[in-house]
């Protein structure tokens, strides 16, 4: 029973409302240099003009988010690469915060872990991150799909070098299994209602926030 409860939470991990065919990032000029490039990755089922987040932001990143799995992780994650690295050429002092929610956050989260050693002057936010570590103070992973997503999307770590990383996670399945899956999808969808505005992050946080609680990186 518990096989299937954990299948059928990984076959909806991530969802928000609404569906949206996967496409590429929508075309734009390229952002200033000026103050800080804030580029964003929605979750599964989003896209990149219906994202959920808000706020002064030069980027939403558009790839595959029907099915949260290995495959759409990399796609997110190479898309996301090449977005920063064509605007860092562009911009070579300026700073660069990203963010991440749900399935998004795990693509932010891989693209630090593979590109800090080669990328300075970024930091980023992860929300409901599915491949946060556990509760503060613990090892391993925080959620039971490791073996059915399939890597990269697979594993928990915290392996962000020297980039400034701030996670989020209050009491939400996808992030947590000690919330239990019967507080998904409401608390997952419902529980960061103020996050999403990206001008309420600064440049430099290096912390968690877990359940309410503030806790060190």
């Amino acid at each position: 029973m518990r096989t299937r409860r954990i299948a059928a939470a990984a076959a909806g991990l991530l969802m928000t409302a609404g569906l949206s065919v996967a496409q590429g990032t929508t075309a734009q000029a390229a952002a200033p240099c000026e103050g800080t490039y804030t580029i964003v990755v929605g979750g599964t089922g989003s896209s990149w003009n219906n994202d959920g987040f808000t706020g002064n932001i030069q980027q939403h990143v558009g790839y595959p988010t029907q099915i949260p799995n290995g495959t759409s992780a990399r796609a997110g994650v190479n898309e996301l690469n090449r977005l920063v690295r064509d605007q860092r050429a562009a911009c070579p002092g300026q700073h660069v915060k990203m963010a991440g929610y749900s399935l998004g956050a795990a693509v932010v989260h891989i693209w630090v872990t593979e590109n800090w050693q080669t990328f300075d002057n970024v930091n980023a936010i992860l929300i409901a991150d599915p491949k946060r570590q556990g509760n503060p103070g613990a090892n391993g992973g925080s959620v039971p799909f490791g073996g059915i997503v399939g890597a990269p999307l697979a594993g928990a770590d915290k392996f962000f070098g020297n980039v400034p990383v701030k996670t989020i996670c209050h009491w939400d399945y996808v992030c947590d299994e000690s919330a239990g899956i019967w507080t998904y999808p409401n608390n997952h969808v419902k529980n960061y209602p103020e996050d999403f505005n990206m001008d309420h992050h600064n440049d430099s946080a290096n912390e968690q926030w877990y359940n309410g609680a503030w806790y060190p990186a």
